[in-house]
């Protein structure tokens, strides 16, 4: 295949089915669990168990729309089509936005851990090379990342099972060599009851983690540059429900259960960390590092994929430089990686040269860009079904449920959650904050949108205009 002449099918079955396990895993269940227990105690399996709900209505409408058309711009793509060039363009550039600026977040994350492990090292330094050598990786070719992002997700997978299953052991008491007189499902209910800060924890949880969800969607980019892209995102769609059951309501419901929730040590050590302690298990805490490092280089390397396939597809449409949607040899789009890496490592300069002004700014500002996504996913559905039923029938695969009216309970679920999080005031980062900055940003991408598409279609009309036989232009 000769340089820019588009993407290729780089990525296995095996690599997709791992893509597609490990998205839903993001580090933020293994690191931001421990806030969730805290606000609402065992209720936090609530929060977790409506957002994943959530969840799997979104990734049912995404995979209808992706199975019927699978593209490398995804959700962008099909909000192109079905709301109009203004959409596509505004959620595929905030998607970018989002993205990059995980990519600085990972990889201090990252670079924290390495220091621990490596002082001799500084942070910064790290910070630098995780960022350079999965960049290396992603340009290489789309096999690689598939390659990388398989073993990186694979640890987690297994990570999480062994974790569930030595949970449990030891919940019923038949675990060998331990003896733990803490773990007991009794913990769900003996330390203040289910919901010991009453049912408005619940949302109060649902805030702190539906943003651990973000990445679900991932499989359904990178099932354009698979073998057989509509078998994939029908098999990811249809997996998603018993993925979110066990990776997070099984392992949370495993913590709540090894230890009671107001558990001091929950809150200094982590979730994860202090249940393994309660157990007895030696070296806990560097067993976690590794496996939350392991989440964080996963994440990066999907960040900067995700990042860059979106960005190919922004230049394919022309809603980016056209230099973004031309490929490798290899079909890697070289530009649009190193484009998003570059943002990326500005919002990493950023972090440690203006932490609490510039980057906590940039972090505020994407942080509400999850649900705007989500959002976007349902109205497009809503039109797509239709177009897909009038041209084209019998690609109608995946179908999602109860359609129109599960749809529309969808999206204003996703309302009510945004509407919920302006009652947040708590701290610098609080909801409000983290909307308001979002909804600033949005209105300024979608202006541009508006802009871009004004100018084009004045320049469409000149052009017809120019174009037609003189005696057929009206003057004046």
């Amino acid at each position: 295949m000769t340089p820019g002449s588009g993407l290729q099918a780089g990525l296995k079955n095996r690599h997709l089915s791992m893509i597609a396990i490990g998205g839903v895993i993001g580090a933020g269940l293994f690191v931001g669990s421990s806030t969730g227990i805290a606000t609402a105690g065992p209720g936090i399996l609530l929060s977790y168990a409506l957002v994943g709900t959530l969840v799997v209505l979104v990734m049912r409408m995404l995979g209808e729309m992706s199975a019927a058309n699978p593209t490398s711009g995804s959700f962008s793509a099909h909000a192109d089509r079905a709301l109009g060039r203004w959409a596509g363009f505004s959620i595929g550039w905030l998607y970018w936005f989002f993205w990059v600026v995980v990519l600085a977040v990972e990889a201090t994350a990252g670079a924290k851990i390495l220091e621990g492990w490596i002082p001799a090292v500084p942070q910064w330094g790290w910070a630098l090379i995780v960022m350079v050598v999965l960049t290396a990786t992603n340009l290489v070719s789309v096999g690689s990342y598939g390659e990388f992002e398989f073993w990186f997700a694979g640890i987690k997978v297994v990570a999480i099972g062994a974790f569930i299953v030595v949970g449990a052991l030891a919940i019923f008491g038949v675990l060998p060599g331990v003896h733990s007189d803490k773990a007991s499902f009794g913990n769900l209910t003996d330390h203040g009851g289910f919901l010991p800060h009453g049912p408005g924890a619940i949302l109060t949880g649902v805030l702190l983690v539906v943003f651990s969800f973000m990445g679900s969607e991932i499989a359904t980019l990178a099932a354009g540059e698979s073998e057989n892209p509509q078998q994939a995102v029908t098999k990811s769609t249809n997996s998603i429900i018993w993925r979110i059951g066990v990776f997070y309501l099984g392992s949370i419901l495993v913590v709540v259960s090894l230890l009671p929730w107001n558990d001091p040590a929950i809150k200094e050590k982590g979730s994860y960390v202090a249940a393994l302690d309660s157990l007895g298990i030696a070296h806990a805490g560097e067993i976690m590092n590794f496996i939350v490092l392991t989440s964080v280089l996963s994440c990066l390397n999907s960040g900067l994929y995700t990042a860059s396939r979106m960005a190919f597809s922004l230049g394919q449409r022309g809603d980016a430089p056209k230099a973004f949607a031309k490929t490798t040899s290899r079909g890697v789009p070289m530009a649009a990686i190193i484009a998003s890496v570059v943002f990326g490592f500005v919002a990493v300069f950023f972090n440690y040269k203006f932490p609490d002004s510039v980057f906590l700014f940039l972090v505020n500002s994407s942080g509400a860009v999850a649900l705007f996504v989500w959002l976007v996913i349902c109205f497009s559905q809503l039109r797509m079904r239709k177009i897909i039923q009038r041209e084209a029938p019998e690609k109608l695969i995946v179908k999602m449920w109860l359609y129109p009216y599960l749809t529309w309970a969808t999206a204003a679920l996703i309302v009510f959650v945004l509407g919920y999080m302006l009652t947040d005031t708590e701290g610098e980062s609080s909801g409000r904050t983290t909307v308001l900055l979002s909804l600033l940003v949005a209105a300024v991408v979608i202006a541009v949108a508006v802009v871009k598409q004004k100018l084009v279609g004045d320049r469409a009309a000149v052009a017809t205009a120019d174009e037609a036989p003189a005696d057929k232009v009206s003057v004046g």
